[in-house]
């Protein structure tokens, strides 16, 4: 139990403190923390009474201005405002700050964005990532037809889509067949919405892809055994990282999905897992042995105690969903620890294929694991068995001059 008194209480936050305390203990914040956070609370509420507020609900704008005038205070300068994220996320909850109003769109075009990131959300299913980077090429390109506040589609052509195009390869982009695939779908988007006129995604020009020209970044067998084998099984974060990279390195799942499965995902009666993939495509895989072993042993010894229905979530409280930037830092730091350099959690995807290809799994078979759309996209991993290659190579010619 939190020991209150140790905190200098008043404003009119201060009905507010033992439920805030309540709240945090019950997402699993030890004392320490707890008294941490109830201090900013109190801080908080100090500098709401100073400035007039006595009680009643306070405005979202009243934020803004906390966090703009916090570096100014000497005594919290070596806090961010992130500190106080618990604070404002607890007093939203309770009603005690009241919510932000929804912005309508200010401009035309800002009105088209929306429908267009509801679109790629609700029609398409991409992830948040993908829609704000689709979102924000949109604004980029649309942003040249706004004339004297409005927004004319209507004129729009082939050759200002081609133009477009030509100055994105001129800024060196290395991500063009990216911006050529988001740009054919919000054209796609206008001419569906009757925005614009109809078949200028085909104006967009072909880029070059070079997705087979190099070999995946594979890790060794025993260097994926060495990732495994770094993870301290008998503290609760290791063994949850235990169970990730087996995740990865054995099924070959994307840390995004990795980071989306949930706990009714996964059906132990039949030995199976429904993974949740790109563009919201739910799918099954039988669930291996050893992967299972190392899911139920986080499960059962090193998951906190908490209402999130995610499988993996944060090793400190509060026990969020764990995210996918956090699904691949574990694949990094168990790769320091075993002295490998630089490993992001896409690589064990290719180590998974090709330990498949290495114990004499088809083509067909891996990009069945791999979930792949495209049969093209899981030939990448031919050119990965270079001993079987060699017996399909042509010989030098005789005489022949290099």
């Amino acid at each position: 139990m939190v020991d209150l008194s140790r905190v200098r209480l008043s404003g009119p936050l201060l009905p507010y403190v033992e439920g805030f305390a309540a709240w945090l203990t019950q997402r699993g914040y030890p004392p320490s923390s707890v008294l941490f956070h109830v201090r900013r609370l109190a801080y908080v509420s100090r500098w709401l009474a100073e400035r007039g507020v006595t009680g009643g609900l306070v405005d979202s704008t009243v934020v803004d201005v906390f966090v703009g005038e916090l570096p100014a205070d000497r005594g919290l300068a070596r806090l961010r405002p992130g500190a106080f994220g618990p604070t404002w996320e607890y007093l939203r909850s309770v009603g005690g700050v009241a919510a932000a109003t929804p912005q309508l769109p200010r401009t035309a075009l800002d009105a088209v964005l929306a429908r267009y990131a509801s679109y790629l959300s609700v029609e398409r299913g991409l992830v948040e990532r993908t829609v704000a980077r689709d979102v924000g090429l949109a604004r980029a390109f649309l942003a040249g037809r706004v004339r004297e506040g409005r927004l004319d589609l209507a004129g729009l052509t082939a050759g200002e889509v081609t133009a477009f195009m030509v100055a994105q390869a001129r800024q060196g982009r290395r991500s063009l067949p990216h911006v050529a695939a988001g740009l054919r779908s919000l054209l796609r988007f206008l001419d569906v919405a009757g925005l614009a006129a109809s078949g200028l995604a085909a104006a967009v020009p072909a880029t070059m892809r070079r997705k087979l020209a190099g070999l995946p970044k594979a890790l060794p067998a025993e260097q994926v055994a060495a990732l495994l084998a770094s993870c301290d099984r008998d503290t609760a974060a290791g063994c949850r990282d235990f169970a990730v990279l087996t995740l990865l390195s054995r099924l070959g799942l994307r840390v995004g999905e990795v980071a989306r499965l949930r706990l009714e995902d996964i059906d132990w009666q039949r030995g199976e897992i429904t993974v949740v993939g790109k563009g919201d495509r739910h799918e099954r895989l039988p669930l291996p042995a050893d992967v299972g072993e190392a899911v139920v042993a986080y499960l059962a010894r090193a998951r906190p105690a908490t209402g999130v229905r995610a499988v993996f979530t944060c090793a400190r409280a509060p026990y969020r969903p764990m995210s996918r930037g956090a699904v691949t830092n574990v694949a990094a730091r168990a790769a320091r620890r075993a002295g490998l350099g630089t490993v992001h959690g896409h690589r064990l995807r290719h180590s998974a294929a090709t330990g498949m290809l290495d114990a004499g799994a088809s083509l067909s078979e891996i990009g069945q694991v791999l979930r792949h759309r495209h049969v093209l996209t899981t030939t990448i991993y031919a050119k990965v068995n270079v001993e079987a290659l060699r017996g399909v190579a042509r010989s030098w010619p005789s005489g022949a001059v290099v």
